[in-house]
């Protein structure tokens, strides 16, 4: 067990744990190089971070998926419930990696960072100013004791069907830190013929698949990762791959996705502005967008197209999100009609819905 009392009374107090120690001594480096955070510890294992954790009442901890004594998601699990508090997982960029991170986000984990198969030391310096970003966000991040599912599966009671509803509507959704699970909750309470529903996360390459994959096991609609030029079909949600943008034009009668490559936009690929720029453009009044939570302001002027252009937009409210990042810009841009908690968007896309489609029929 390894710490370090230095003057950290306004930084940002980080604990290491990973069974690497070349993993430890890089990650500790490259915090303590910054002026705002301090390494005041590093663990080889989770009871000993366990120990530390209790001495030194860390900001932040980072913490390795794959370790001895006990894993990384049995010590999260066992944390987030007696003693939450923001924690970057650092997982490796495999198929299993993505799973296992998957899960840590679903216990509560803020965010991760994917450390390289090989050549961990410069991948790692490499990925410094990543690593460091995510810190700063998670010291920020609101983090919510974890419990249970109420429903053992994830999916509640089934909402009611919508009907006959023009296919011309989808639904676009934006998000970052903390948007893999606010996107589940809201998806999981769409019913199975929803419009379709385009999603840009920001993730890196690698774990879209599994994050898609795993949310098709979970709700009533066909979610997956999108594909260039596949028809955009209602009943369906399309993950932006990560590392690609994700956008969507009109063929004729129907949508197509685009899936390209491109320079980061705000500093992202895939970018929230490329897709709503793109929903603003192509579906106008007919489309519906989401900005949940998440660091930065992603997708916010293109959000306030898609208004200009008549669709109807919800953002996510402060109270709800992880980070309250981008939907504060989305807000600060005249981009949303309303601000909702999380669990009460997609009851009112919903409900937005059935009152248009009543008013359709009406004017027949």
């Amino acid at each position: 067990m390894e710490t370090g009392h230095s003057k950290t009374m306004d930084k940002t107090r980080v604990v290491v744990v990973d069974d690497s120690a070349l993993v430890r001594s890089l990650l500790a480096e490259i915090i303590n190089r910054e002026p705002d955070m301090a390494c005041i510890g590093t663990a080889p294992d989770p009871l000993a971070a366990r120990e530390m954790i209790r001495e030194l009442d860390p900001d932040v901890i980072t913490l390795d998926v794959e370790m001895p004594r006990m894993d990384g998601i049995e010590f999260l699990s066992r944390l987030m419930r007696l003693r939450p508090m923001p924690v970057v997982m650092v997982s490796t960029l495999t198929e299993r990696g993505a799973d296992v991170t998957l899960k840590a986000l679903e216990l509560g984990a803020v965010d991760f960072v994917a450390k390289p198969r090989i050549g961990v030391a410069d991948g790692l310096r490499l990925l410094g100013e990543d690593i460091t970003c995510k810190i700063r966000i998670a010291a920020q991040a609101r983090v919510h004791r974890s419990a249970p599912r109420a429903v053992v599966g994830g999916a509640p009671a089934a909402p009611a069907a919508l009907g006959r509803l023009s296919s011309e509507r989808v639904i676009f959704i934006g998000a970052s830190t903390g948007g893999t699970e606010a996107t589940r909750e809201l998806l999981v309470a769409l019913p199975h013929d929803a419009p379709a529903v385009m999603i840009t996360q920001h993730m890196p390459p690698g774990f879209t698949r599994s994050y898609a994959a795993r949310l098709d096991g979970l709700c009533r609609i066909a979610v997956k990762e999108a594909v260039d030029g596949e028809r955009v079909l209602p009943g369906h949600a399309y993950v932006a791959p990560g590392g690609l943008h994700l956008a969507v034009e009109r063929s004729g009668a129907s949508y197509v996705a685009r899936v390209r490559d491109g320079d980061p936009v705000n500093r992202h690929r895939p970018s929230v502005e490329v897709l709503f720029e793109s929903a603003a453009r192509a579906v106008g009044r007919h489309a519906l967008g989401v900005m949940l939570t998440g660091m930065g302001a992603d997708g916010a002027r293109a959000m306030r197209a898609m208004r200009d252009a008549g669709s109807w937009n919800i953002v996510q409210d402060e109270a709800s999100c992880v980070v309250f990042g981008m939907p504060r810009e989305a807000i600060a841009a005249g981009a949303a009609h309303e601000v909702l908690p999380l669990a009460q968007i997609a009851p009112r896309l919903m409900q937005h819905l059935r009152a248009g489609a009543g008013l359709a029929a009406a004017c027949r």
